[in-house]
């Protein structure tokens, strides 16, 4: 028999492991909507909080978590909790899993779950159910753990089912047209729902959006033998909105009032809040203009304005997002959200309206109120006061106002405070670190590692991913970029690159999280042989009032001189060959792609732009006249920033994508630039999703990115 030598051994070895270490990703790997996504996502737990007491929810069992050793303790599991409930499976009264489960009495052993046809709450110790309603899977479900009214809309109509199981029909004129419930003024200034119950349960406040005279966007639904018409109500900027009034349903008296806000055409109500008791309620209120923003409190009993506590106003918009929070500890003062000096901080308040002290301050911004800890009387806050594109945890101290920092002071941390704000679950990743799970003592800052995820993509080519600040076109303003470069990146060889853009508002590409915030499709690039490049210009979210400003009624402009730094910088590397520049961006990152094409067209070979805004009249009131006021008042900037009449300088190669049914950004945006461009000459490419709408949902984002890909590989490699 032929001996094998140990060298021969070790060769093998070597060159098996350097192949499984040659492992290359597909967008199945890669893509949410991939077959294999979860598969390479870092590894995870989930927890909620019992109070104090710390409980692990997974899909069969919850675990109570000793939080000073990590030891966990059976609580129940899915077998038990559906035989205590009689569950039915055929009948679909059966929970599928305990990922949802919540804890909502602090000092009762009590459960709360839901199946498709009820939502209950099951005594987990005396293994029965002590409380259950009929309605789950409504429209807008609101349930109130005090009184266990839930309020839903059901064919347009509010309803609220006390606790006891009575039906109060709230509405009767509801339809498509006359919206009760919902969340209104298109979830623009933090709105996200439409219901807003009392602390004790016993009154609802409810918005009531009448957009009978908005006129119709022609969406169509193709998928019928005979496509059918489904308009959707969509005031654009300078025309017609709606009118929003606020509502308030008294269980004990049944009968509704409306505040007494005056007329509300032209105005917007948001940021909802209720006193303690329950007998005022407090919203902001905004001018169409969005410049002059005021804070007003309302009896809940007869609707009649009580007083206004503050105003605030400025030559470009005030934003609201946050409804007031009352402390714990005193019912006569709150806490506000206000970015008056510049950024977003936290202010103290009595119920007068005095003002008595800011409690946060600094070039930076308050990103996050998590809550508070009565015992300690603070409250806690998610910030980047460490550095702009990080995100870490703090108590202030309400008297003092004295920060402590609650985690490692590194990389972006996401806290989910306890029942009284004494502990924390806190969730980071870093530039190398995957994922961590900690809890966290708030007194003491000691914190017990629960959680330490293993790199998932451990023998895959991985990407080199770097990060760095150049100037913005005014010299002096920092802006943070992300690079990607190929596994095996030889600085010797000439790349094509390709730049991912967003750069609007409310939104940041880059952050000292897993491979510097990078989307996976970047990897799939850079695998490819490509190098991405990600720049968050002026405009974008979390560095204040004058950098986020900068682009008022001139969109896209500033937005373009910051990216074309960009390519200043991408230019003076050696290995990037500037004859080889792609764009891409979805959204205002597709307007951005597409102005950057039009405005820059001997710089950029390639663009695709997916769901691209092309002219600000057609889109949307809110933001649109947010950030650019009306056509009306603002013709210039409308002029210069609209795409149409650049449509025949286009000279590279263009990709526009769109969902065909999308309702955020119209078909009319691509389809009237489609129709500039025959008009000018001019030859991009276009490809529509029937039945999708903004984003592509499903595996249809796979067939999405693959297409973007292809469009790259065609034309700039």
């Amino acid at each position: 028999m032929m001996k094998i030598k140990p060298l021969f051994i070790l060769a093998f070895l070597t060159l098996s492991l350097s192949m499984a270490a040659q492992k290359l990703f597909s967008l199945e790997d890669l893509n949410f909507g991939g077959t294999n996504y979860r598969n390479l996502q870092p590894e995870n737990k989930w927890y909620t909080w019992w109070g104090d007491e710390l409980i692990r929810t997974d899909v069969e069992e919850c675990y109570l978590v000793n939080k000073k050793t990590g030891k966990e303790e059976l609580l129940f599991t899915l077998d038990q909790v559906n035989k205590w409930a009689d569950s039915d499976e055929e009948a679909n009264r059966y929970v599928r899993h305990l990922m949802n489960a919540t804890f909502p009495y602090p000092d009762q052993p009590l459960v709360a779950l839901g199946n498709k046809k009820s939502f209950l709450l099951l005594d987990f110790k005396k293994h029965k159910i002590v409380w259950q309603d009929s309605i789950s899977g409504q429209t807008a479900n609101d349930w109130n753990k005090v009184s266990k009214a839930t309020a839903y809309v059901e064919d347009h109509q509010l309803y609220v089912v006390d606790g006891e199981g009575k039906k109060h029909q709230l509405s009767t004129d509801g339809s498509r047209e006359i919206v009760y419930g919902q969340s209104v003024h298109r979830n623009e200034f933090g709105i996200t729902k439409g219901t807003f119950w009392s602390p004790d349960g016993q009154r609802l406040a409810f918005y009531r959006m009448d957009q009978s005279m908005v006129q119709d966007y022609p969406q169509v639904d193709i998928f019928p033998r005979e496509a059918t018409y489904e308009p959707d109500k969509y005031p654009m900027a300078g025309m017609t909105s709606h009118k929003v009034t606020v509502g308030v349903y008294d269980l004990r008296t049944e009968k509704t009032i409306y505040l007494q806000a005056g007329d509300p055409t032209d105005r917007y109500f948001t940021n909802i809040a209720w006193s303690p008791d329950g007998n005022a309620i407090y919203m902001f209120e905004l001018n169409r203009d969005q410049n002059d923003c005021r804070l007003v409190s309302y009896n809940a009993k007869t609707g009649e304005k009580i007083a206004e506590l503050y105003r605030e106003t400025s030559d470009k918009y005030v934003e609201p997002l946050h409804p007031i929070l009352f402390l714990p500890w005193d019912s006569n003062k709150f806490i506000m959200q206000s970015q008056k000096d510049g950024y977003n901080h936290l202010y103290l308040f009595d119920t007068n309206g005095k003002e008595l002290k800011q409690l946060t301050s600094g070039s930076w911004v308050v990103q996050k109120v998590l809550g508070f800890n009565s015992k300690q009387k603070s409250i806690l806050i998610t910030s980047n006061e460490a550095t702009p594109i990080q995100h870490n945890t703090y108590a202030v101290n309400i008297a003092t106002r004295q920060r402590t920092l609650l985690d490692n002071g590194q990389g972006s941390h996401q806290a989910q405070l306890s029942g009284s704000g004494q502990y924390l679950i806190d969730r980071y990743t870093e530039p190398d670190v995957p994922r961590n799970i900690n809890v966290v003592n708030v007194a003491t800052t000691k914190a017990l590692r629960l959680l330490t995820a293993k790199d998932p993509w451990e023998g895959y080519q991985q990407p080199i991913f770097e990060n760095g600040t150049i100037k913005a076109a005014d010299g002096t303003t920092d802006l943070y970029y992300r690079l990607v470069k190929p596994h095996d990146f030889d600085a010797s060889k000439k790349y094509p690159t390709i730049i991912y853009v967003y750069g609007g508002p409310h939104a940041h590409n880059v952050e000292a999280a897993w491979h510097w915030y990078s989307r996976t499709w970047e990897t799939y690039m850079a695998q490819k042989g490509y190098i991405v490049f990600i720049l968050d210009n002026r405009g974008s979210e979390n560095r204040g009032l004058t950098f986020e400003q900068a682009t008022f009624r001139q969109l896209g402009q500033i937005e373009m001189q910051d990216q074309m730094k960009g390519v200043e910088f991408l230019k003076s590397l050696s290995y990037v060959d500037a004859n080889r520049l792609g764009v891409h961006g979805w959204s205002f990152g597709g307007f951005m792609t597409i102005s950057l094409m039009v405005n820059y067209p001997d710089v950029f070979k390639v663009g695709v732009a997916g769901g691209p805004v092309i002219d600000w009249k057609w889109y949307e009131v809110m933001y649109g006249e947010r950030y650019m006021d009306t056509p009306q008042t603002n013709p210039e900037g409308y002029e210069k920033t609209s795409l149409i009449n650049k449509a025949g300088k286009l000279k590279g190669k263009l990709q526009i994508i769109t969902g065909y049914n999308d309702n955020t950004v119209v078909p009319q945006h691509c389809l009237s630039f489609l129709d500039a461009c025959i008009k000018a000459g001019t030859q991009p490419d276009f490809f529509a999703y029937p039945g999708e709408e903004h984003n592509m949902r499903g595996h249809a984002s796979v067939h999405l990115h693959e297409r973007i890909t292809q469009y790259f590989e065609d034309y700039l490699k």
